[in-house]
């Protein structure tokens, strides 16, 4: 697994198998190709909140394995731009939540160095941010040049049936099978974000193994009951 200095550990769900790539196939293709054979520079990937752009750079760092690593820079921006020395010797570096950082000089030089350093390396920079590069009010015009070389996706909300596909397809994943019914009955009685309703599946999942149930909409409403 993939650590910093911080213990850092991806989520277990986070592979490419358990995303529901709909409006977004040639970005998953790209990405499960470049992470099987690090043929690229990379990619910058941007989208709205709680659109899978974690999920997509954790699944990424997945497949290498130890040659990857995983930086949630709007968790670690207070820790100081130094956590990113020494990681151009990693064949993967994915860089979550560009933004958050842009218009720190101490951070964006750190961020250029990494690059460069990369791309003397022959590694591979997959980033995600809010907005495209030009767009993310980088102070220091060379950064934000850098990574406008790299190829952009924009990462595509999904649709109401579509998260009820992504909802299943992450039920299958996890062992469990959500129903139709259910699956409807938990967007109609939640937010609908993808972050939300995959917190949700995960505790009704819990709770289904305590009580050895079925995800109905009985066991469902029961349960929502108590949260």
């Amino acid at each position: 697994m993939s650590q910093l200095a911080l213990p850092l550990r991806l989520q277990d769900h986070a592979v490419f198998e358990s995303f529901w790539a709909a409006g977004n196939d040639a970005l998953v293709a790209y990405l499960r190709e470049l992470s099987a054979t690090a043929d690229g520079p990379g990619c910058w990937i941007w989208g709205g909140g709680a659109t899978g752009k974690t999920h997509l750079l954790q699944a990424v760092c997945e497949r290498p394995g130890d040659r990857a690593v995983y930086v949630p820079l709007a968790l670690l921006a207070t820790a100081g731009p130094g956590i990113l020395e020494g990681l151009s010797s990693r064949q993967f570096v994915c860089l979550d939540d560009v933004h958050t950082v842009a218009g720190d000089t101490g951070w964006e030089l750190a961020l250029f160095n990494l690059y460069n350093q990369l791309a003397e390396s022959g590694g591979v920079v997959v980033a995600t941010a809010v907005a495209a590069p030009r767009e993310c009010r980088f102070d220091l015009a060379d950064l934000a040049s850098r990574f406008s070389m790299l190829p952009a996706f924009h990462l595509a909300a999904l649709d109401e049936a579509d998260r009820i596909r992504a909802l299943q397809l992450r039920a299958r994943h996890r062992g469990l099978d959500l129903p139709d019914d259910t699956a409807n009955y938990l967007l109609n009685r939640s937010k609908r974000d993808m972050t939300t309703l995959y917190a949700l599946l995960d505790r009704l999942d819990t709770a289904a193994l305590e009580a050895k149930r079925r995800l109905t909409i009985p066991f469902v409403k029961e349960t929502l009951s108590t949260l």
